[in-house]
This record gives structure tokens, sequence and C-alpha cells, in this order.
């Protein structure tokens, strides 16, 4: 009987962890997700390359299967205005929007567009972060950290203000997305004048930066070495380069605010599937989720990354929402920066 007894426990114990390994499933009681998957879709716009998304579509799928997910990914202030298109013409093609354009989601609720809708977790959510009736609220923060080249940056060499990204031994080697194209970057070189004065784009323009498109660029050419500085990446994209073993490392500047500011999402009120939207948003706002993002939660009790600080708990630039909406503001500095940096150049995609 003894050795009966022990195999008895062994297949328990297999059982065990075959079921700890299996990926959660929903409880078929659940009233949202029957809802969601007799509509049986949803179709997401993000802003950014469409691959990190698609990697959460397939988490989805796997969670509550019948919900088929696709993902439009590219630039958010080209992305908005084909939903823009998309409504006028009563043709709506997304269901929810994942955009860094906050003045998109101010502007679609005015015009009554939008689904009000509060996930779970809405009450973690700082007020910054969220509309208070729930038209739109974020889902992760973002942070413009320094980046830079650990093979060809000494430790000494590290920037740590602003005003280190003047110095010679980077001429010609920084790199910066386009600020007048770009209105999280836009919002990144604001804060630096801000503080510094328009006089310190003459200096930093006379070191000979270099500007691309996107921030995936931006970190892409870094850990290349074609540039060797930034202080325009968004964190969680350099972590991201450097988890997979390329040349890349973040700094947090010193003396200088870091600007922060919420990826932001909403659903719309005519999209075809708009319970399967809320579902995708309150499964990606569990602290289950959200620990996996690779960036700063929009939820307060989730713990930061990477060993950092909860986002509130630096000293930051956090005004994103009114930077956006002061449009006569924001058409006077793209015009402004354009006159630093010339036109884009390289128009493409988001890969």
């Amino acid at each position: 009987m003894k050795p009966a007894a022990v195999l008895c426990l062994a297949c328990t114990g297999s059982l065990a962890l075959l079921l700890a390994s299996a990926p959660a499933r929903p409880q078929a009681s659940d009233p949202l997700y029957e809802k969601a998957k007799a509509e049986g879709a949803l179709a997401l716009y993000v802003g950014g390359p469409a691959a990190p998304w698609d990697a959460v579509a397939k988490d989805f799928n796997a969670r509550y299967p019948g919900v088929n997910v696709s993902v439009t990914g590219g630039f958010s202030n080209v992305l908005d205005k084909k939903i823009d298109e998309q409504l006028a013409a009563g043709m709506l093609e997304a269901d929810a929007a994942l955009f860094q354009t906050l003045q998109d989601f101010v502007r679609w609720k005015e015009e009554g567009v939008l689904l009000e809708f509060k996930p779970q977790g809405f009450d973690k959510i700082d007020a910054s972060f969220k509309d208070p009736d729930g038209a739109y609220t974020a889902i992760q923060i973002n942070a413009h950290t320094y980046a830079y080249n650990p093979n060809l940056v000494k430790p000494e060499d590290v920037p740590r203000s602003a005003l280190d990204f003047l110095d010679p031994r980077f001429k010609g080697k920084a790199v910066a997305c386009y600020p007048a194209d770009d209105d999280a970057t836009l919002y990144d070189f604001y804060a630096i004048v801000q503080k510094y004065g328009w006089s310190y784009m003459d200096r930093y323009m006379a070191n000979e930066p270099n500007f691309i498109q996107g921030h995936l660029g931006v970190a892409r050419s870094i850990a290349s070495g074609e540039n060797l500085v930034t202080f325009d990446t968004i964190a969680s994209i350099s972590m991201d380069q450097k988890n997979q073993g390329l040349a890349q490392a973040i700094a947090f500047p010193e003396s200088d605010p870091l600007p922060i500011w919420p990826y932001t999402a909403a659903i719309f009120k005519s999209a075809g599937h708009p319970n399967a939207a809320r579902l995708f948003l309150s499964w990606y706002l569990t602290p289950e989720r959200q620990s996996k993002t690779g960036t700063w939660s929009a939820r307060s009790d989730v713990a930061a990354p990477n060993g950092w600080k909860p986002i509130l708990s630096y000293k930051v630039v956090n005004n994103y929402r009114e930077f956006l909406t002061n449009t006569k503001q924001l058409e006077d500095l793209r015009k402004r920066f354009e006159e630093y940096t010339g036109p884009v150049k390289n128009v493409g995609g988001v890969r």
C-alpha cells in the first residue's frame, strides 16, 4: 500500500504543476465575457509599433477564447485622422484607440463620441491620468529618461542634466524625434526650454544633433552606435532594447524635472464591439497585467518595474493634458521648433 500512496502523491503533484502552468480561464458566468464572445472580435488602433500589441492581443485571446483581436499600429497623429474620417462617414472600424495624443480624447469627449466606462482599478488611477467620467483613461505611464550606448559612453560621461547634451564629445551624436512632429517629444523639449530658455536650443543645434521619426527609431539608433545619447527616449522602449541584449542603458535626470505622460485608451460609442473593448480594458488594467507592461502602471497599487521608484515620487513635469489642449501654444511651438530642425525627413510607418 505504501508504494501506491507514494505514486498517488506524485500524480497529485504533477497535476498541481499542470494546473499551475495552465493559462487562466475566465469564469463561465462572467457576463461581460459572454457579451464580448457574442461580438466575437475587437479592433484596436494603437499609437506606436503593432508588434508589442500583437503579443498583448495573443495573451488576451488565450485568456478569453472567442474574442479575436486585430491591431492597427502607426503614428497616433496619423491614426487619429483616420478615425475622424471613419466617424464622419459613419463607418467606424476602430472599437478603441490607444494613443499618446491625449488632446484627441479630450476633443472626442467634447464631440460626444466616446463611451463612458470605468474599468476595474479606475479608482487607483491618479486624476491627472484619466477623465473623471471615464471617457478615457491611462493604461500606462511613460517617462522621458535619458538613454545612451554603454559600450561607447564612459560611466563618467553619462548625461545627468540637459546641459550635458551640449558637451562637444556628443557633437553629431545626439538624437531625438522631431519635436514639431511628435507631441511627446515637443513636451519634452519644451520642459527643457522652460528651465534653460530658448538659448538652449541655439546651443543644442550648434552641437549638430540628429532627428528621426519615432521613439523606437531613437532607441535603435543608440543601440547601433549611430548615435550615442538622447534625452528623448521612452524608458520602456530603451529597456526593451536592453532586454533584447542590445547596447542600451537609461539614466534619470538628476537636476532637471522628468517629463511624464499617460498612454491613454478610450472606447467609441459607435464601436461595433463595445463589450469586447470593455473586457479588454478591464483585463489590461488588472494588477497582474499591469505588472507586465515594462513601464509604470496607470494604477498606484502596482509596483514600478526595473527597480524604479513610483512615478509620482520623482520630480516630474505632469501637465501633458493641459499642454496638448493649449492649441495656440502647441501650434506656435511646432512652428518654432521646426525652424530649428527643418521639416520632417524620411517619413515612414512604425515597425
